[in-house]
Formats: C-alpha cells, structure tokens, sequence
C-alpha cells in the first residue's frame, strides 16, 4: 500500500530537490468509459493512448545555442549566429515604426537609371556609410526636390543597419513629431513631451523625414534645437531628408551682401533650410552630417504618369474593338 508522508512540507522539500527529467516526455493513460471525456477522439473503453512532443526545430548552424564558432586565422572566435542576427532584425524592423508605403525600399531596388542617372554617386554614398557604420558615425543629410528619391535611400539604410547589424534605427516624421509634441499639451493628455521624445533622443540611429516642413515659429526653432542639441551631445547618429535648399538664412546672406528685398521678392526666392530650422541649428546640422545632395526626375510623378498613359491606353484598346458577335438562332 502507498504511504503518503505525514508532514506537507516533507514532500514539497523531496520534490524541490529530485532531478528534473529534461528528455522527451511520452504521456500514457487509460480513456474513460464515456467517450464525451476524450476531446481529441473516440476510443474503446480500456483502450490506451500517448501523447508524444516533438521537439522544436533548431538551427543547423549553432544548435539553438544563439553562438556559432569561426576561425580568424589560427585562433577561434565565437559570434552571434546568423539566426539569431536574423530574428532580431525583424523586431528591430517592427519596432522601428517605418510607414509602410516604404516597406518595399531597398538600396537594391533604388532607381538609377536614365535622368535618374545623376543619383549614382549618392546610392554609393548611402551604400558605403550602411558598410561603415558604426566605424563611421557622423549622419547623412539628404538634400533634394521632392520625389528624387531622398527618403528611399535613408529607409534603405535603415533597414540595411537592422537587418545586417542588429542596429536598434527609429524612423521619425517630423511633422507628424510636431503635432503629438502640441498634442501632449493638453491637460487631458496622459503622455508628457519629455516621454514622447525619449525615443528619439535614446535610438542609436533616428532618421529625421522631412526636416523643415512646418512653417517656421519660435516653437519650432526651440524644438528642433531640442532634438538635435540631445542626441548632438551623446554622439548619435541622425540621418535626415529635406527638400529645402541647403543654405543659411536669408536675411543673413542679405546682410553679409549688403543687400535688400522685399517680403514678396524674398517670397519668390523661396525659403531656406536656414530659414526654417534657424541659423544656429542649420549650423550644427553640418556639423552633425554629411551633405549628399541628390539632383533628378520625380520619380513619383513619373511612375504614376506611366501607370495613368498605359490606363488610358488600356481604355482606348477596349474601345477600338469590335463588338462581339451575336449568334443568330
């Protein structure tokens, strides 16, 4: 007869410290004589059945380990396995919150030919600091007329720096940035202004879209000085596309000409990256990154200029057509 120990705690202490079985478990067991008590199937009464784990599939490389073992001449090095890289870069990938009319942006599929043949030299740009880095890590401002392809090749890099690096990189919007800062202002608001830009100021590489797209405030100057002064002073890196000409402000290039001109002649000229962001930070931008200016067709417009001529060609196809023909009973 089975004997059951007087004291709980004596069979807590005996259990605690017996070996754990770390195998494959089989599971074994006698199915009831209702048949509405088995969940999977029907089985005869007194028959018996066996559960069975299959163990998980594991990497062939290091053994699930996450650590696989290369030689660098005649000494040996153990690294990070390539799965382990991999399954990283994909939750670096989600939590870098790239919008996902870019998902498809790769160095590989950037545009450079025909008009677009001018963009050669800053692919390589963007292709060689993706390389580099973190050997390198002083920024990339892109600098261009809309759709030339700015954002295409700082997305690129991105994912380039998370896929093969396991580089933590944040893409930021900076004027959908501006309206959650103003947002946080209002009393009913739970997020502070310093909690939603803690990303910004902590992410080893943040891509900055659009810099300059609001209209130029005090508030804005103060913010932007904000975001770059913080992530200037711990030496992060900060990529950034603008379509603004890269150039200081306006009335400063007046004043050093000793020239002058009326808000609707200055209207005509357009404004400056200067002019929106401020003469300080334009200044720290330059000392921040490294200019890569991209000059070529829109290729936004071209691309739906193409899809539009061939939907309108497509239409007129149809048209010229006979009609079908009608059997006669």
């Amino acid at each position: 007869m089975q004997t059951y120990p007087r004291n709980p705690r004596e069979s807590a202490v005996k259990t605690l410290l017996s070996p754990i079985y770390t195998g494959v478990h089989s599971f074994y067991g006698h199915c009831a004589q209702s048949p509405s008590l088995s969940p999977l199937r029907d089985a005869p009464p007194g028959s018996r059945f066996k559960f069975v784990t299959t163990p998980t599939e594991t990497c062939p490389i290091c053994g699930g380990t996450g650590w696989q073992t290369i030689e660098r001449g005649k000494e040996r090095e153990a690294v990070r396995c390539e799965c382990r890289v991999r399954d990283r870069g994909e939750r670096l990938l989600t939590a870098a919150h790239i919008p996902p009319r870019y998902a498809g942006c790769d160095l590989t599929n950037f545009n450079t030919e025909g008009e677009r043949e001018t963009l050669l030299d800053a692919k390589r740009t963007a292709e060689q600091f993706a390389e580099n880095y973190p050997l390198e890590k002083r920024g990339l401002l892109f600098v261009g007329s809309p759709g030339v392809g700015k954002t295409h090749l700082a997305v690129s890099i991105l994912k380039r720096l998370m896929g093969d690096k396991g580089i933590q990189c944040r893409f930021v919007d900076y004027r959908e940035l501006l309206k959650q800062i103003q947002y946080t202002y209002n009393p009913t608001v739970q997020m502070t202004e310093l909690e939603l830009l803690q990303p910004v100021f902590e992410t080893e590489v943040v891509l900055l879209d659009e810099l300059g797209a609001i209209r130029t405030s005090q508030w804005v100057w103060d913010t932007v000085a904000h975001i770059l002064n913080n992530r200037y002073a711990e030496n992060r890196t900060t990529l950034i596309t603008t379509n603004f000409e890269d150039r200081a402000e306006r009335a400063l290039e007046e004043k050093e000409r000793g020239e002058h001109f009326t808000d609707p002649e200055r209207a005509v000229r357009g404004e400056t990256l200067g002019d929106r962001i401020g003469g300080a930070m334009w200044s720290r931008l330059h000392e921040m990154c490294q200019k890569v200016d991209m000059v070529g067709g829109d290729y936004r417009r071209r691309f739906y200029s193409t899809r539009l001529v061939r939907k309108r060609m497509s239409v007129k196809s149809h048209k010229d057509e006979p009609p079908p023909a009608v059997e006669e009973n």
